[in-house]
């Protein structure tokens, strides 16, 4: 809650519900493990999902000539949230609201700020540094927001395995989107990989389904695997549903992985994908791995 500024007693629907609409129709991975928030903390996790998103947008909708100014209108709503001053959004209002209850920080919408501003200077991944860095900055720092709405034990030691858990998700993302990013004119891989397993930036730009471009999504996939391994380390330290919520949404995110391999890798004309049903299926499984957490 910021100093100097009354709390107010009551969510605002019809921007929360925006925030939820909008959640709902970008990431039913997302939305599925947000209903097992109790009310308030979901509406914040909305909010948060909406925001990010809507930072997202700015960068990859519309013409590029007006991305960077798009952007920046974001950043400004997020500033003027956490200041109690919403612009006329429903984003920024529904922010304003969730920042005023949890310490969210801000410092993170900075960081993925940082990071949609790769996409738009069009940055050059050398290695897996580089790679790191964006998944970070577009995905990991929502750990950091997530974290405080779900409450949690353990300090800095939860906030690092959120931050991985994130990481792996937005690594899982470009795995099942590099025919979609090619088109944009985007290659996340980094280029010390390309050359590792004898891929060139242009067989990825054309959609090349080669034996060494297998291996190399496999390699990838091993990474992200072993990111989600020691993001889950932290699960148990999360507070109530916070717990199933973020295992729940962890659990389907990792199954794009199996279904991009049961695609034989093929990420240019195959989207990778889990079924709902297959999702509603996971979730005996994570109530029992964590049975005593």
């Amino acid at each position: 809650m910021i100093a100097g500024r009354e709390r107010t007693t009551r969510a605002p629907l019809t921007a929360i519900k925006h925030c939820r609409d909008l959640t709902r129709h970008h990431s039913k991975t997302f939305y599925l493990g947000s209903r097992f928030f109790p009310d308030e903390q979901r509406f914040a996790v909305w909010a948060v999902y909406a925001a990010c998103r809507s930072g997202d947008d700015s960068v990859d909708e519309g013409t590029l000539q007006g991305a960077s100014e798009r952007l920046e209108a974001w950043w400004y709503g997020i500033q003027r949230a956490y200041q109690g001053l919403p612009t006329d959004d429903c984003v920024s209002e529904a922010l304003a609201w969730a920042v005023e209850r949890y310490p969210i920080p801000l410092s993170a919408f900075h960081e993925l700020y940082l990071g949609l501003r790769m996409d738009l200077d069009g940055h050059v991944y050398r290695d897996m540094h580089d790679l790191e860095l964006y998944c970070r900055r577009v995905a990991g720092v929502v750990g950091f927001m997530i974290t405080p709405i779900c409450g949690y034990d353990g300090g800095d030691a939860t906030l690092e395995r959120a931050l991985q858990l994130g990481q792996a998700m937005q690594l899982t993302n470009i795995l099942r989107d590099v025919g979609e990013d090619a088109l944009r004119g985007r290659v996340y891989v980094p280029a010390d990989l390309l050359d590792r397993f004898g891929v060139t930036r242009d067989d990825v730009m054309n959609g090349q389904l080669s034996p060494e471009y297998v291996r190399l999504v496999q390699h990838l996939t091993q990474v992200a695997r072993g990111w989600y391994r020691e993001g889950a380390e932290g699960i148990p330290s999360l507070h109530g549903q916070g717990r199933v919520a973020v295992a729940t949404a962890a659990r389907a995110y990792e199954g794009i992985l199996t279904a991009l391999e049961g695609n034989g890798c093929d990420n240019f004309t195959r989207r990778a994908s889990v079924s709902g049903t297959r999702k509603l299926l996971m979730i005996p499984g994570v109530l029992w791995s964590l049975r005593g957490a």
